[in-house]
């Protein structure tokens, strides 16, 4: 999932997304384990970062409050780097590894909001998107 303010980033990681899903079907017959980890917020160097890119007044309402968050959070984020790194070793040492591994009660309750709205979403709109077949 994305945020205003993070389109570029997002991006990179819907990249490595689609990889590691097709990267899993094609190596997992060979016993090679892929995991994608959807970390929420760490404790890290990345936020601190983010004073490089500039502001601009046209995304104040979409942008804007994505940056106040950034830079109001950074420093007190609720995840321990340690602890991710130790629970990605146990999906890795698992002997069913998940694809997936959101990291954190932030993440984790992110991740299925975001798939509870996308089934609705895509619930709502079901007749218009089975109905393409041509008419025989």
């Amino acid at each position: 999932m994305s945020f205003p303010g993070f389109s570029a980033y997002s991006a990179t990681k819907f990249a490595l997304e689609g990889l590691s899903e097709a990267l899993d079907g094609e190596v997992s017959p060979h016993s090679i384990k892929v995991l994608i980890v959807e970390p929420g917020a760490f404790r890290t160097g990345l936020m601190g970062n983010t004073s490089a890119s500039r502001q601009n007044e046209a995304y104040a309402d979409t942008v804007g409050p994505t940056r106040e968050m950034v830079n109001a959070t950074d420093g007190k984020q609720p995840g321990d780097p340690a602890k991710a790194a130790a629970a990605i070793l146990t999906a890795l040492d698992a002997d069913r590894t998940p694809l997936r591994l959101p990291h954190g009660d932030d993440a984790f309750d992110a991740v299925v909001g975001h798939l509870d709205r996308v089934r609705q979403e895509i619930a709502a709109w079901e007749k218009v998107a089975r109905d393409r077949a041509f008419d025989e």
